[in-house]
């Protein structure tokens, strides 16, 4: 295959009104703290179909502070924080054992909306963890038992065997118990809202805490 990256990229638009509804926000209408306005958001992608709005991009910082980034799922936001999951053997896992921040970016197209979230990183408790592990599909069960996630792979047979194995006791033990899989939450310090804007004055809305209040003040685009 021969494909010039300069070109496809010069032929691609963003929000094309076909398929993106770039809404109205007013800052002034916000509610006092991100936790509601990130709720209601998040409901309007559902509602206006985006595809996976749970996904999520989650930054970590290494011991020689080079960034990684990787798309995980949100499982719940609330007072606490909001939610992720992974093994703590995973590279992210110990990045987060090291330096218990991260940022979190959420991106809906289909209405030119960005979140972006920045704060401490704390572990749930185990049986939290596991309680919310086995809520969830036999399939994520079955990745979870798995386990070994970032380590080297020596060959697609080996992960084929492993997995298959995983499957199988997943279907057998829904309780199955996956010791290193761990639940974080994330609790900002700071929260951003983007509002796509077709004349390009895009709405930028931070929230920054304060030890007993959000304070709130746009950002220019």
């Amino acid at each position: 295959m021969d494909h010039d990256l300069e070109s496809l990229l010069r032929s691609l638009r963003v929000w094309d009104p076909e398929v993106t509804e770039l809404r109205r926000f007013d800052p002034a209408d916000a509610p006092g703290e991100p936790l509601a306005l990130f709720t209601d958001w998040f409901a309007e992608a559902v509602s206006a179909g985006q595809a996976e709005p749970h996904t999520v991009s989650l930054a970590t910082v290494d011991a020689e502070g080079l960034p990684d980034v990787r798309t995980v799922m949100l499982h719940g936001a609330d007072a606490a924080g909001w939610s992720f999951a992974t093994h703590d053997t995973s590279r992210k896992g110990r990045q987060l054992a090291a330096r218990p921040a991260a940022a979190l970016g959420f991106y809906w197209p289909v209405l030119g909306r960005q979140v972006r979230l920045r704060g401490p990183v704390t572990r749930a408790a185990a049986a939290e963890g596991a309680a919310d592990l086995h809520a969830r599909s036999t399939g994520a069960l079955a990745a979870a038992l798995v386990g070994r996630q970032s380590e080297v792979l020596g060959s697609a047979e080996e992960l084929a065997e492993r997995s298959e194995a995983a499957w199988e006791q997943a279907a057998a033990e829904p309780e199955a118990p996956a010791p290193t899989w761990t639940l974080y939450r994330l609790d900002p310090v700071e929260a951003e809202f983007f509002q796509g804007d077709p004349r390009r004055r895009h709405v930028r809305l931070r929230y920054r805490r304060e030890p007993d209040t959000w304070v709130r003040e746009l950002l220019w685009p």
